[in-house]
């Protein structure tokens, strides 16, 4: 929506002043007849809306720390609610809770698998003014991030194709409470790949390691299972920041899955973690969200 104007009228006092067809002239120097206060009113301003975070897997929500403070000095309302990385209907379905106790407007911002949740968590939700996408999944129904991702070559996450798990990640067997049941497996980034993987070698090797030994890890279900119901980006307006340098989710995939969502496209140099790198060019890209859909 278009900003509105906000003509402001100026009311003419006892100084007898007033304005006629441009030309100004000067009225009787007899006292003015009491009258009672004319009183303004002026459209308020649109408020803010809430930027709501949705981290990936392989990370966590203080990944978007250097994006978030920017927006808050702007004056935003911002959270980023931790993703369980559970299950694709899981995750979304608890993400849909939560953004039904935020009042007024709402921009969706997902990275990664993130993009996935957000996705399935905004459709049927009104607020829900803008999705931006981050080096993201913009499944369609049914579709999964293991299929998409595999669709173009590219990635880094295996040097064989028909590896599983992906040789980049190790798998952890977590047993279910029921006995008896098939244990799940939940997917860690190996060390040594994750500075290559999210940050395509530039940030340190020191930081790139932290942030490897602080990581969140994703069951494999959840990257197997494929999106119920409509995606959002069918009926919300969607920007996408595709990362030429992403070596987790193939340049390629993320230009297809945009342009098949008729999404803003804006197309950088940055590597999958992009919100880390270059927290700058991710801001930018909400704060078009944002004014394109006033």
């Amino acid at each position: 929506m278009r900003k509105r104007r906000v003509f402001r009228s100026a009311v003419l006092g006892a100084t007898g002043i007033a304005l006629v067809a441009g030309v100004t002239t000067l009225a009787s120097a007899a006292p003015a007849p009491q009258t009672a206060p004319v009183a303004l009113s002026h459209p308020a301003a649109a408020p803010k809306p809430t930027i709501v975070f949705v981290n990936g897997a392989w990370s966590s929500s203080q990944s978007w720390v250097d994006v978030i403070k920017p927006l808050q000095a702007a004056g935003y309302p911002v959270v980023a609610p931790p993703t369980a990385l559970r299950s694709l209907s899981g995750d979304s379905a608890l993400l849909a809770s939560y953004l039904k106790t935020i009042q007024g407007p709402i921009v969706l911002v997902g990275q990664s698998y993130g993009g996935a949740v957000i996705t399935s968590a905004a459709t049927g939700n009104p607020n829900v003014k803008a999705l931006v996408y981050i080096s993201a999944f913009e499944p369609d129904t049914k579709e999964n991030v293991t299929a998409l991702a595999g669709q173009f070559p590219g990635s880094h996450l295996s040097t064989d194709p028909t590896a599983v798990p992906p040789t980049a990640l190790s798998a952890v067997p977590v047993p279910y409470l029921n006995p008896g049941e098939q244990p799940e497996v939940e997917l860690y980034a190996k060390a040594a790949q994750y500075r290559d993987l999210f940050f395509s070698n530039r940030v340190s090797v020191s930081t790139a390691a932290a942030l490897a030994a602080t990581q969140s890890p994703v069951a494999s279900t959840a990257l197997g299972e494929g999106l119920e119901g409509e995606p959002g980006w069918k009926t919300i307006p969607s920007w996408t920041l595709v990362s030429t340098a992403d070596h987790v989710i193939p340049p390629a995939a993320e230009r297809f899955m945009a342009t098949r969502a008729h999404s803003h496209i804006v197309e950088a140099n940055t590597p999958h973690a992009a919100q880390v790198t270059n927290p700058g060019i991710v801001v930018n890209l909400i704060e078009r969200a944002v004014a394109g859909t006033r």
